[in-house]
This record gives C-alpha cells, sequence and structure tokens, in this order.
C-alpha cells in the first residue's frame, strides 16, 4: 500500500450474479445473449428547469439564452436539504437513470437506485439530468433556436464539461439546495463529477466518479474523433441541417454507435459471448460472424434513437477534457478537491484504461487529500461495468456514501 490512506480493493464478479433473459430482437440464438445497458428514446415524464437568463459559456465566448434542463428525481429532500445526490450521466444516457410513477420504463441505472441500494432512497434525495447538449429534453443542437424559430443543428454553441456542470448546478441552486450529500458519475458523469467538486467546493460534500479520468487518453480521443467523421461525411448529415427532412446521418450514425460499441466492451466478453461462430456457412463479403450481426444490432437500435447533433457535441466537449486547464498543472488542480473521493475502474475497460483511475487516485493523495478510495473492478463487461456490474458497483458506493451519512443520521434523515 501506498498509504494507510489509500484503500485499494479489488472487487471480483460472480460469474452468474447477473442475468437476463432478454434476447436482442435481431438474433435467434440465445448464446449471443447477454446483459445490455436500458437506453432508450426519452420523450416524457421527466420535470423541465427553464433558465431564462444567459449562461456564459466556455468557449468561443458563447452564451446560451433561455433553455431547459430535463430532470428526474426519487427519494425525498429533507428540511435541511443536505441529503442530495446528483448523478451525472454519460454521453448518451437520458435522465431517466430509475423507473417512477411518471415513466415506468426501466432506467439506466435501474438496479443502482433505489430503498436499500447503492443510492438508497430512503436516505438520499437523488437528481439526474440530460444534459445540455442532449436530445431527451435539454436544449441541444434538436431544440428550436428562439433567435431564428428553427432548428440549432450547427449553429449550436460549443459546449464543454464545464458547462454541463454548470447549467446543473443552476439546477441545484434552484431547488434551494447549499450542500449536495455528493456527486457521483460514470465516464463523462465522472469527468463531471470531479469537476463540480473542483467548481463548487463549498457544495459538494462527497465525490464519486467511475471509469473515467481527469483527462482523455488519445487512444479515446481519436476512437471518438472517428464516430464523428462517419457522421459528418454522410451525405444525409447536410451539415447538421437534416430536421424535418425525409433523410438523416442514419448510415454514418450506424457506423459510429458500432466503433463506440467496440470500445464500450471488452475481448474476454466478446470470446466469451461470441467466440470466431458464424451465422451464415454461405461465405460472402458481407457479415459472416456472429459479433458482426450484434454490432450491426447495436448500430441500428442506437440510430433510431440518439440525435447525431448531439453525439457530435457532447462527444467533443469529452475529447475536450482537461481538469488541468487554468491551473499551472494537473497536482495544483487536484489539490483544490478536499472532499472525500471514491475512484472506481474496471481493469477490462479499453476507453478509460484503470490505471487512469489509478493516477487520480494517486494524485489526489499526493496533493494532500486524505479522504480517497480506490476500488478496482474485476469485471468482464470493460467500460461498461459502471452499467452491469450490480455486486463490486454498487458495494463500493453504498458504503462510500453511507459510512458518515447514516453515523450522523439526524443530517440526512428524510422527515
Amino acid at each position: 500500500m501506498r498509504s494507510s490512506r489509500f484503500l485499494f480493493f479489488t472487487l471480483v464478479n460472480q460469474k452468474h450474479s447477473i442475468k437476463s433473459n432478454w434476447i436482442f430482437k435481431c438474433l435467434s440464438s440465445t448464446s449471443l445473449s447477454g446483459p445490455e445497458p436500458a437506453y432508450q428514446n426519452v420523450i416524457s415524464g421527466y420535470e423541465t428547469f427553464h433558465y431564462a437568463d444567459s449562461l456564459k459559456l466556455k468557449y468561443n465566448n458563447a452564451t446560451l439564452t433561455n433553455f431547459n434542463v430535463a430532470y428526474e428525481t426519487w427519494g425525498k429532500l429533507n428540511s435541511k436539504k443536505n441529503n442530495a445526490v446528483i448523478i451525472f450521466t454519460g454521453l448518451s444516457a437520458s435522465s431517466h437513470a430509475k423507473s417512477h410513477e411518471k415513466n415506468q420504463r426501466t432506467g439506466w441505472w435501474e438496479r443502482f437506485i433505489g430503498p436499500g441500494l447503492a443510492i438508497d432512497t430512503n436516505h438520499f434525495f437523488v437528481i439526474c439530468c440530460n444534459h445540455i447538449g442532449g436530445c431527451y429534453g435539454s436544449t441541444g443542437p434538436s431544440s428550436i433556436d428562439p433567435k431564428t424559430n428553427t432548428h440549432y443543428g450547427s449553429t449550436f454553441p460549443m459546449i464543454s464539461v464545464e458547462d454541463f456542470v454548470n447549467a446543473q448546478f443552476l439546477l441545484v441552486k434552484h431547488l434551494g439546495i447549499e450542500k449536495l450529500h455528493a456527486s457521483v458519475g460514470a465516464s463523462l458523469g465522472g469527468m463531471c463529477s470531479l469537476l463540480s467538486g473542483l467548481l463548487f467546493p463549498n457544495t459538494v460534500s462527497k465525490i464519486v466518479t467511475i471509469s473515467s479520468c481527469a483527462c482523455p487518453y488519445p487512444t479515446a480521443i481519436a476512437l471518438r474523433y472517428l464516430q464523428r467523421k462517419m457522421i459528418m461525411t454522410d451525405p444525409n448529415w447536410n451539415n447538421g441541417d437534416y430536421y424535418g427532412q425525409q433523410t438523416f446521418p442514419k448510415d454514418g450514425m450506424q457506423i459510429a454507435r458500432e466503433i463506440a460499441t467496440l470500445t464500450y466492451r471488452s475481448g474476454p466478453e466478446w470470446f466469451q459471448r461470441f467466440g470466431n461462430r458464424r451465422f451464415n456457412d454461405l461465405v460472402k463479403l458481407e457479415s459472416t460472424f456472429e459479433i458482426e450481426r450484434y454490432l450491426h444490432h447495436q448500430g441500428v437500435t442506437f440510430a433510431q434513437k440518439y440525435d447525431p447533433n448531439s453525439l457530435l457535441y457532447i462527444s467533443k466537449a469529452m475529447d475536450l477534457f482537461n481538469l488541468s486547464e487554468g491551473y499551472q498543472d494537473l497536482s495544483s488542480a487536484l489539490a483544490q478537491i478536499k472532499c472525500p473521493v471514491l475512484v472506481l475502474g474496471a481493469q477490462t475497460d479499453i476507453l478509460f484504461p484503470v490505471w487512469q483511475q489509478k493516477q487520480l487516485a494517486e494524485g489526489l493523495i499526493q496533493t494532500g487529500n486524505e479522504h480517497v478510495t480506490f476500488y478496482e473492478l474485476n469485471s468482464i463487461y470493460g467500460h461498461d461495468t459502471f452499467l452491469l456490474d450490480i455486486n463490486g458497483v454498487s458495494t463500493a458506493i453504498k458504503g462510500f456514501l453511507e459510512i458518515m451519512a447514516l453515523s450522523n443520521e439526524s443530517d440526512t434523515k428524510v422527515n
């Protein structure tokens, strides 16, 4: 151990701890089924926070005026308003992290939020937003620009991770919350969670960052660049002006998602689920292997429910993220984060390699933070571990969030 303050754990998945009976519609072989995130096209069931003033954006001296932030909540805010936990989403997730009365469909973090679960709604008031720039209720490229009365398209201003955080903290302030119990996020959400502790140190009491980093690795930037190129070179992208048309950049979006899917899971899982099995004995140039058919399904499904322009803007914001911007170096930035931090990483993650999480945790400790916990998850699910590893991720989050809250229950008690 590097330090008595640096708690290092490896959580091992039990082989059959996550079960799924769901089978892809385009597949007939049950051997191809496996756990998949419950992303969906959310068009209702959320609340909308409208901000009529202007938000100064990070890039190009731009502002965003009269914008909406879609959000959903679970649990109850206590009388002291100090039991709130904000969840920052990944790139393409909506605010619908958990089912509720207004939207009973399964949320993308369904098994992590609720009574007795990782983020226990018996104790915490949980908030989850759709990022600005998204397409699930928050203002984004598909929204109407009040200045032109047409869709923003590619005229939507360039946005940053900092803008995501600032917009959502306007909602936090609107709800009358002066002190968050914690900010929690994975992937892009982990970037947001880290940055929230840097930008709002007097508001954020704890930070959870999962499968994320202080600055993206060049390989991750390159992979997202290829995804954007697929969309922007599709003739039907039409410089982002495809709304209301009969066509949209479906082919580019489909290939972009196929590339992304390769980065979200791991080689060991591909081998376990698909191996080199073929679904067609007829040898031809078209798809032959089951892994090809799976990627095709993922691409087609995603292309039908997510706005290509939102993918362009939000993925670019991820590439531009650098926690050290505005500071002498990364250590100077990390030194500003004084609250307890939980860092989780998956051994099989190729998009945000686990060494990035190790470096982050060590960097926080070296700058004087005495309350850093690091978990290395031995999961086969790669980057999607934060969505699928119920045992490992839940155990880490639940213990971290509740260890102090329950020892001083009067502070977080829901009245």
